[in-house]
């Protein structure tokens, strides 16, 4: 009869194909049982979005078939989305937060946001949105809640704000808090201060992924987050042509400072061919080829994908239904980059240092 040593060093030869690790040394087998004719356990994963769990789970079975004489294999492939997060008093249940930023506006950043956020919620992550483009919010608009207002609630002497929900991804923006057609008219201070206010009075709970939809440029927005809670890392998204790839240089090379050193966990380049829907093999590169690509290999980062131009994404965008919601192409593409960063995410996680808050004199 097969024993849990013999399970484990059977599955011993099965490795992370993204952390180059075997999954026992990992501690992703969890629930061993074993009788005379089953054996079962779980893989667990370090994201609900893996896009390899097939081939683990196929490894694996191939693994035990090679020790087990006629027994019955059951995998339960199951997620524990990881974070190097150090213990913080400041969004306690937050395991990754990402800031989604952009050199220059106009690249489609909140629609990546918004999209990469309900992807990675359909793959069965926790996942919330802070829209900090304070001045310019888009994410009301790109969830079809622009006249919802969130309640508050007091937990001990402290009133919090409870996230408007929808799509299963969690929000909170300005947006919310003043009269859509208002204008906001602050001076930096008091913009940073609503960005600490939606890190500290909003009651987020438990997250696996905390998107931050930064406003364009580099400016008190991007310091005082950095300052404020410890980033995983940073996404820049820009569009191919040559004006937005130098603008995106300078969003990236901000997050490399020294001081800051936040790690970038890559280039997505946005509008990067226009595809009609009904021609899906037709490729028209009209803004250029390859701008976020060659900005990636540049400053040796990695290079998320593409995301075509294609006239449902913006039907989308102005009608609060996000694209990655409808089947085809836009679907493909969206559900692809969630997976590409939930590996990222999973490979930083294990091989770079703890996130910490940073500390700029």
């Amino acid at each position: 009869m097969v024993t849990e040593k013999d399970l484990l060093k059977a599955l011993s030869t099965v490795e992370d194909p993204d952390l180059k690790k075997d999954l026992v040394t990992l501690n992703m087998i969890k629930d061993i049982q074993i009788d005379d004719s089953k054996i079962s356990f779980s893989v667990e994963l370090t994201t609900p979005a893996c896009p390899l769990k097939e081939k683990i789970k196929n490894d694996c079975i191939k693994a035990v078939e090679k020790i087990a004489s006629g027994e019955e294999i059951s995998i339960n492939m199951t997620a524990d989305v990881t974070s190097t997060r150090q213990q913080s008093f400041t969004l306690p249940g937050v395991k990754n937060i990402i800031a989604v930023s952009s050199g220059k506006g106009g690249v489609g950043k909140s629609t990546v946001t918004s999209n990469l956020a309900v992807a990675l919620a359909k793959s069965g992550a926790n996942v919330g949105i802070i829209d900090a483009d304070i001045f310019g919010p888009s994410i009301p608009t790109m969830f079809n809640c622009e006249y919802e207002q969130p309640e508050m609630i007091k937990e001990g002497d402290k009133n919090l704000i409870v996230p408007i929900q929808k799509y299963g991804v969690k929000l909170a923006s300005i947006g919310f808090l003043v009269p859509k057609d208002n204008a906001v008219i602050w001076r930096g201070p008091m913009a940073s201060s609503a960005l600490k206010q939606f890190v500290s009075d909003v009651q987020w709970g438990e997250l696996d992924y905390l998107l931050i939809d930064l406003p364009p440029g580099t400016s008190d927005i991007h310091l005082t987050l950095v300052q404020s809670v410890p980033v995983t890392g940073a996404i820049i998204v820009t569009s191919p042509q040559k004006v937005a790839i130098a603008d995106a240089q300078k969003g990236l090379s901000m997050f490399k400072l020294p001081q800051i050193n936040v790690p970038i966990l890559g280039v997505i380049e946005n509008m990067a061919y226009f595809t009609p829907e009904e021609l899906p093999e037709n490729k028209y590169y009209i803004f250029g080829q390859d701008g976020g690509k060659n900005l990636a290999e540049k400053e040796n980062v990695n290079f998320l994908g593409e995301i075509p131009i294609v006239q449902s994404i913006r039907e989308s965008g102005d009608s609060g239904f996000p694209a990655v919601m409808k089947d085809g192409i836009t679907e493909n593409a969206f559900t692809e980059l969630a997976q590409t960063v939930a590996r990222k995410v999973a490979i930083r996680n294990a091989t770079q240092e703890k996130s910490k808050v940073v500390e700029i004199n």
